[in-house]
């Protein structure tokens, strides 16, 4: 088979890195073509020097000016661009085969939804996308052709675990229930009166998983979850009520999907992102992703336990909005990547990001989800809202 071109949306990130890995062990069958990153510009020009792209991406001029002199000066065949439009546009030039959607946030939305536009294979791991425009994208999804393949491990365990043609209907196919694992993050057993003083270390410290510092956080206070509940739910076209999440600290059992005739089938493997990232890049078939196998000897135990809807306020309201519908679930979205980043800067609390989230959610009413410009405008209004909540010291 011919090589296939990948845009790797976010190719310094933790998932970038994966997926770059599984290129670098199967450099007959794919190509790094264009190389997309926020301003990591040293982290960038080594994967540029590695892969030789025929592009490259940065945020803004001065940095891709940056990148370009030191490529330049290296002898590399790369060409530089920036911005939103360099990203959409590489997204679905006719030269690339496939997608790796892994820009973090909102900024990852347009150029997404741009490769679904063009009838690209999407390998999606920006939950976002889903969340914010979950309808507008599915629908690109199958008025295009495109191929839409989650690399979130566990929707991409519930994808292996349902039948090929569940696209007809979950009903049809004899599902009664997706279970959404969840690890419960590094505060699962944590007394709920010491949260209040958590640090971003003590967050970003995950049990299981190495991601970047918002996802992190995100799985702390399981939003992660929350938005991933959201996302199945846009993905298997999946009623709310029908999406369970378990709490399973050994990460093992990535998710599962239950049958009427009591039949339940599940992925289980290494917590390692570079086998959905394998399944996704070589589906219909399988590749060796470089992750060891799984040894169920070692492991000994697989533990199951409901989410407490208390101390893990922030995964009831994905729930809440999912369920409310329209730009809801953009609101939260947006207002949890403000709660999160000022988290992370220290000017305001673990237990402050559930009840900013809250507050945004009761300050701004949703509407209808009729276009992209309707997401967008209601995504700025959430963070300005948010900021300005923040700014005032509503929250400790």
């Amino acid at each position: 088979m011919s090589r296939q071109n990948i845009t790797v949306l976010g190719s310094t990130g933790s998932i970038g890195v994966s997926t770059l890995d599984v290129i670098r062990s199967h450099p007959d069958r794919y190509r790094a073509f264009a190389l997309c990153a926020h301003s990591q510009v040293d982290k960038l020009f080594e994967q540029c020097l590695e892969f030789r792209p025929a592009f490259a991406v940065l945020r803004d001029a001065p940095l891709a000016a940056d990148l370009a002199a030191r490529c330049r000066a290296a002898g590399l065949p790369t060409e530089i661009r920036h911005g939103l439009d360099a990203l959409i546009e590489l997204s679905a030039a006719s030269e690339v085969d496939a997608v790796m959607a892994a820009i973090v946030g909102a900024a990852g939305l347009e150029p997404t939804l741009a490769a679904a536009r063009a009838g690209k294979k999407v390998m999606l791991a920006n939950k976002e996308v889903l969340v914010m425009a979950g309808e507008l994208f599915m629908h690109a999804v199958r008025q295009h052709g495109a191929r839409l393949l989650p690399v979130d491990s566990e929707h991409n365990a519930i994808f292996q675990s349902l039948p090929v043609d569940f696209d007809r209907g979950l009903a049809a196919c004899g599902v009664s229930r997706i279970l959404l694992t969840a690890s419960g993050g590094p505060f699962r057993n944590t007394p709920l009166a010491e949260l209040q003083g958590v640090t971003p270390e003590q967050a970003c410290a995950h049990p299981n998983w190495v991601m970047g510092r918002k996802i992190s956080v995100d799985s702390a206070t399981m939003m992660n979850k929350g938005l991933e509940v959201i996302e199945a739910r846009w993905i298997f076209d999946a009623p709310p009520a029908m999406i369970q999440v378990v709490v399973h600290p050994q990460s093992v059992v990535h998710s599962a999907v239950q049958y009427v005739d009591g039949s339940v089938l599940a992925q289980l493997g290494n917590p390692d992102m570079r086998t959905p990232i394998a399944y996704a890049m070589a589906w219909p078939e399988r590749i060796d992703a470089g992750v060891a196998p799984l040894d169920l000897f070692a492991i000994g135990r697989l533990d199951f336990q409901a989410p407490d809807p208390v101390r893990f306020r922030c995964l009831q309201l994905a729930y809440d909005v999912l369920n409310e519908g329209g730009t809801a679930p953009a609101i939260l979205n947006a207002a949890n990547e403000i709660a999160v980043a000022a988290f992370l800067e220290q000017r305001l609390s673990f237990l402050g990001i559930a009840q900013l989230n809250e507050a945004v959610l009761d300050a701004l009413p949703a509407v209808p989800e009729s276009s992209l410009g309707d997401v967008l405008a209601m995504d700025a209004d959430a963070r300005r809202i948010a900021q300005q909540m923040i700014t005032e010291r509503r929250f400790a």
